[in-house]
């Protein structure tokens, strides 16, 4: 009973008419696509199921290397494992901060003012003190970056070698290490820094699965790989303005994020829509026509177009602020706020693009930094 339901759950899903377009069928791509014995081969579905695997091989990986590679490195730029400021032991405030409110509101600052008879100013302070002690130290965040930029940088090149090979075990590879890798970032976006587009990268690595679990499926391993090697194009160039700011070579920083934006807005708002979404939308139509998991598949591509749009508004507002100021300014992502009011004025004129005393929390994950740049990339 049980097996014949299985299998009966199993033909339901594989519904060839679903997945396929007309007149092709699961055993239509389960031959070679050249001669005998070239090494060509269709992807198949059940290629996707590696995937699982290798993505947790993939997060022991990241353990170990920001651990006994990324680390050290930071320590040798000088990065200390040393948080923000702790606040001041006080158990009624404590008591406050974690059974009823973090930011609590005018009213009940002036009642604490008046039972510790401190200073609403300094309630204040404690309180940003004590949200700041539950956020990463810039190891952290240096250790994350470099992780994400060493995959991204490598990925990057491994895959583009793809855009003119053949259908060969190498690109099965590629694709199913992409796969994983993003599989591991959506386990591991719950432990890693959070940031306020949590709601939105969440939402991109959903689509992103879906598009790579697709497309190999569907045998658009072509548009897929250029999608693939679109995104990490820029990925790559934000996690190096990151680390250069978290090893304080704003300068260095500043560059990196301002060809960070050049590139993120020519391959996402230029490049994805004019070519990918015209060959996978309108080209596609006239040559094999609709059928049910073509809409899916483009309108996951719609739904990262829509993102796209998004984060290239924030980047393009933080550029021309910058422009307009003469500099670079703070960064409005940051993970830890400022101490007191004087400290976010002292920010904005003296902080880059990513700089970690903001006012504001994060924004945008892994794409734009946070504060006066205001908005994740």
């Amino acid at each position: 009973m049980a097996a014949a339901a299985a299998a009966a759950l199993r033909a339901w899903f594989w519904n060839e008419r679903f997945w396929l377009p007309h007149n092709v069928t699961w055993a239509d791509l389960a031959g070679e696509p050249g001669p005998p014995g070239s090494g060509l081969q269709y992807p198949r579905a059940g290629h996707v199921l590696s995937a699982f695997p290798l993505a947790l091989g993939i997060f022991a990986v990241r353990l170990l290397f920001e651990r006994f590679i990324a680390k050290p490195c930071a320590i040798n730029l000088g990065i200390q494992d040393s948080g923000p400021h702790r606040a001041q032991p006080n158990a009624i405030l404590e008591k406050v901060f974690t059974s009823i409110t973090k930011s609590p509101d005018g009213k009940r600052l002036e009642g604490l003012s008046k039972q510790l008879d401190w200073d609403v100013r300094k309630i204040q302070r404690w309180f940003r003190h004590r949200r700041n002690q539950d956020k990463p130290t810039t190891l952290t965040k240096f250790c994350e970056s470099m992780w994400r930029f060493t995959f991204y940088l490598s990925i990057f090149f491994y895959g583009i070698r793809f855009l003119w090979t053949p259908l060969t075990s190498r690109l099965y590879y590629y694709y199913i290490l992409e796969l994983a890798f993003y599989w591991s970032l959506m386990f591991s976006q719950f432990t890693d820094i959070k940031r306020k587009d949590f709601l939105i990268m969440f939402v991109h690595h959903l689509a992103t699965i879906g598009l790579i679990t697709f497309s190999y499926m569907n045998n658009m391993v072509r548009v897929g790989t250029l999608v693939l090697c679109l995104h990490d194009a820029s990925d790559f160039l934000l996690e190096a303005a990151k680390l250069a700011n978290y090893a304080k070579y704003q300068r260095l920083c500043d560059a990196f994020f301002m060809l960070f934006g050049v590139v993120f807005i020519v391959t996402r708002l230029g490049i994805y829509p004019f070519w990918i979404l015209n060959t996978t939308l309108f080209e596609s139509w006239e040559l094999i026509g609709p059928y049910p998991s073509w809409w899916l598949f483009n309108g996951l591509l719609i739904t990262l177009q829509i993102l796209h749009i998004i984060w290239s508004y924030l980047i393009i507002r933080i550029a021309y602020k910058a422009l307009v100021r003469g500099k670079v300014s703070k960064d409005d992502r940051s993970d830890v706020e400022s101490s007191s009011e004087e400290e976010d004025v002292t920010s904005n004129s003296t902080k880059g693009v990513f700089s970690t005393s903001s006012n504001g929390s994060n924004r945008i994950n892994g794409h734009v930094a946070s504060g006066q740049w205001t908005e994740e990339e």
